[in-house]
């Protein structure tokens, strides 16, 4: 069975068909290996196939598919395997380019310089590839259309001095093939650089000619006549050049053969001729000291005595004084402006007729050669500084050429403006406003939307000066970028969560029409909003809540994600409990200084109350939530026994501690009981307050009980002199998130005032001295939700109670006296 490649997602593609002997309904069914991809479905009823997956035979041509049918009872399957015809939908794609490669200008024509490689994907015609190049008539090179080899054409030959580098596109197409029902070719394209490696191949050359120089009557033996200038012509690896006369100098002049400058070796008297016309030869010298390559050029020397003419500037037709030029910014250095044309001349003879050339303009550009001129010679004006000769900087340049004369009183002399344009060339790659951009965006923005706009600007002109924009980057794949304007936008599936993931970080490209480019960094942080409300810790049933309600919020920044804490109602009473708003540590109010506060504040003698917490966060808009808690209050016995009394209730939870100390200290019990014992009601009475202890002690879950007795007295006759004797129970809290989602715009909290006193105290017990005992309000709370049964009431908690409410009643006496 085969299938194109071409069929699109959703066709029906075969139909089974079979029966069943006995005449039973047949129906149908597809099965794949395991791991691999399902492409088909089968209609179990019709036995239509349908196409599912989108087929490439490029990256899987064939698969195996497993046709079923059953009649209910007996089932047939049979493998099938299932071809995937190919359609001409790739393209070539070189395996060697772009390529650079270096080829000796010496290279004969006709000659292989490089082989191109391309390979198609497709089978048959659609995969079959050929070459081409991009305007054969105008380059040096021809390729093979079927091998892909590059030469260079029969008849040309590379000239480094003419092109230093060549840039060859090649074109690899196909042989065309069927695609959606239509003929198609498919071609790629990629460019061969090819620099030309000089050969010593050019002889040297003269710069500044014609050569005119003058002798006067001034002149003496060893005078600088003139100085010529000559370089080799193979400007990559140049040779030193020797200099030396061929003909004309009637052996009166001299010649320095490394620098070029001609003397006189007679006085001018002597000469026998006006004019002299010396030939010059300039030779290479090879590294091993050989005369090669030669060039000639002649100087002319004439012999004259009067200063009557200043320097003079001539074009091509005639004198002048403004030269313009036409040229790209960014020649070569130490390249000729060919384009001028300019020769300066004056007519008077030996010194009257030497003088300097100067170039004044911006910068240091150019240089003018030669510097010093006598009578006459071609102006030759160099580059000095490419980079400085910048489009983007002067569209255009302009310099003065000035001639002075040198050693003469009058000091003649001459300019000439030179304006020169530049053109512009593909010299700047595009340049972002910043290094990097910050963007910020709500959580809860659409796909779609915009979220920075980024900015490069390319000082080039005409389309090198367009910028396209593109990104990439671990971060880049849930946003977009609109090429021509730089407008970042996410993507219309995208769905942004600060909880999930707040921090983007990819990288923009802007680039030219040659693919010049340059980066930027886009930060892009998701700014969280307040959609999700707090909730209490899933191990919150696991705590105690005398320490605090501990509650969390899944929003990812302030002040969405920060909680306060707030009793919403309790019961049986509001006036016992204070939380605190950031904590929610839960605390008796301050004024709860015993039980028998609480009982004349709430009227009950039940000490458990209900709780209802609530956790809200601070954003906009707030969440909340609430839970109800159970909190038991009992009443902890503190033992006031003097220094010995303070430090067994501090080391309470250290038995073997205690036990160590009292060990060496049994003897003395007796006569310290008495003297604490005393000494404690005594300065009770005399102050006549109570002083509770309001911290909030956590107990271990077993905490031992330690008796004290008098070793003088019998056992069955004496009564604890001290006790600390507790039941401290597991504390207890039940919690239920009555609402997880309470969002209440405001919350009020009404505080009651705080309670007054009883106006009259229940009646004392009676008073048993040595057994006196102090007793606070304790809160304990655990995660059971069963409560235990209270301890029964002895004897010894009666007297305790009948202490309280004796002290309390003395204490209010006192302060209704003092208000009297």
């Amino acid at each position: 069975m085969s299938v194109s490649q071409q069929e699109q997602k959703g066709t029906q593609i075969y139909c089974l068909n079979g029966t069943d002997p006995e005449g039973q309904e047949v129906k149908y069914g597809l099965a794949f290996d395991p791991g691999s991809k399902e492409y088909f479905r089968v209609d179990p009823e019709s036995g239509n196939i349908t196409l599912m997956e989108k087929l490439d035979r490029e990256k899987q041509d064939s698969f195996d598919v497993y046709v079923s049918i059953t009649d209910g009872q007996s089932k047939v399957v049979e493998r099938v395997t299932v071809f995937v015809m190919d359609a001409n939908d790739e393209k070539p794609e070189f395996r060697n380019m772009p390529a650079i490669i270096d080829v000796d200008e010496t290279t004969e024509s006709g000659s292989s310089i490089y082989k191109v490689e391309a390979m198609d994907r497709d089978t048959g015609s659609g995969g079959s590839v050929t070459y081409y190049l991009q305007n054969p008539q105008s380059t040096l090179f021809a390729i093979d259309r079927h091998s892909g080899v590059v030469r260079i054409k029969a008849g040309e030959k590379l000239d480094y001095e003419k092109t230093k580098t060549h840039f060859v596109i090649v074109i690899a197409k196909d042989g065309g093939g069927n695609f959606n029902g239509k003929e198609q070719f498919l071609s790629s394209s990629a460019t061969l650089t090819i620099n030309v490696n000089d050969a010593q191949d050019t002889p040297p050359s003269f710069i500044g000619m014609p050569y005119f120089a003058y002798v006067y009557e001034v002149s003496v033996p060893g005078s600088e006549i003139f100085t010529v200038v000559a370089k080799d012509g193979d400007v990559v690896n140049p040779n030193p050049i020797h200099y030396s006369f061929d003909d004309g100098d009637d052996g009166v002049f001299r010649i320095n053969k490394t620098s070029g400058r001609i003397t006189l070796l007679i006085y001018p008297m002597y000469l026998k001729r006006e004019i002299f016309n010396i030939k010059v030869r300039a030779s290479e010298v090879s590294p091993e000291g050989r005369l090669m390559d030669y060039g000639l050029t002649t100087v002319v020397i004439r012999v004259v005595d009067l200063n009557n003419n200043p320097p003079t500037f001539y074009g091509e037709n005639g004198p002048q004084n403004m030269f313009e030029l036409t040229m790209y910014e960014h020649p070569p250095e130490g390249e000729i402006l060919r384009g001028l044309k300019i020769t300066v001349n004056d007519s008077d003879q030996g010194a009257n007729a030497k003088f300097n050339l100067r170039l004044i303009g911006p910068g240091r550009m150019l240089r003018v050669v030669p510097q010093t001129v006598l009578n006459e010679a071609q102006v030759t004006i160099l580059v000095e500084d490419s980079a400085a000769m910048d489009y983007e900087k002067h569209h255009f340049l302009t310099y003065k050429l000035l001639a002075v004369e040198i050693d003469t009183p009058e000091r003649f002399s001459a300019t000439a403006d030179i304006v020169i344009h530049l053109l512009d060339t593909n010299d700047n790659a595009p340049k972002f406003s910043s290094d990097y951009y910050i963007a910020r965006i709500p959580e809860n923005s659409p796909g779609g939307s915009n979220v920075v706009s980024v900015t490069a600007t390319d000082p080039d002109s005409g389309p090198w000066g367009e910028v396209m924009y593109s990104i990439y980057g671990s971060g880049a794949e849930i946003f977009l970028i609109q090429p021509a304007s730089g407008i970042i936008y996410t993507q219309p599936w995208a769905s942004l969560d600060a909880e999930v993931r707040s921090k983007y970080n990819f990288y923009v490209k802007a680039e030219d029409s040659e693919g010049k480019y340059s980066l930027a960094e886009v930060f892009v942080t998701v700014l969280d909003l307040n959609d999700h409300p707090p909730a209490f810790n899933d191990n919150f049933l696991e705590k105690t809540m005398v320490i605090g309600a501990p509650a969390v919020d899944d929003d990812a920044e302030v002040p969405n994600n920060v909680i306060e804490y707030a009793i919403m109602k309790a019961e049986p009473d509001n006036n016992i409990f204070d939380i605190n708003a950031d904590t929610g540590e839960i605390a008796l109010k301050s004024y709860i200084k015993s039980m028998a506060i609480i009982q004349n504040i709430t009227k009950h003698r039940d000490s458990t109350w209900s709780l209802v917490v609530q956790a809200r966060d601070r954003g906009q808009p707030s969440f909340s939530t609430t839970a109800v808690v159970k909190i038991d209050i009992t009443e902890a016995t503190q033992l006031n026994g003097g220094p010995l009394g303070s430090f067994l209730m501090q080391s309470r939870n250290k038995p073997l501690q205690i036990l160590g100390v009292l060990a060496g200290v049994i003897s003395l019990m007796v006569v310290v009981t008495v003297i604490i014992s005393t000494a404690t009601f005594m300065r009770n009475k005399k102050s006549n307050r109570i002083l509770p202890n309001r911290r909030v002690r956590r107990r271990q879950r077993k905490q031992q009980s330690w008796n004290f007795r008098n070793p003088f007295k019998a056992r069955e006759a004496c009564e604890e002199k001290f006790k600390v004797d507790e039941e401290v129970r597991e504390p207890e809290v039940i919690v239920e998130n009555v609402n997880y989602n309470n969002n209440v715009s405001n919350v009020v909290r009404h505080w009651p005032p705080p309670p007054c006193a009883p106006s009259l105290p229940p009646p004392a017990s009676p008073y048993l001295p040595g057994e006196r005992q102090w007793t606070v309000p304790t809160i304990s709370a655990t995660v059971a939700p069963k409560p235990r049964k209270k301890p029964a009431i002895s004897r010894q908690d009666t007297i305790n109670k009948a202490l309280v409410s004796e002290l309390k009643m003395r204490l209010e006496q006192k302060r209704l006296l003092k208000h009297q």
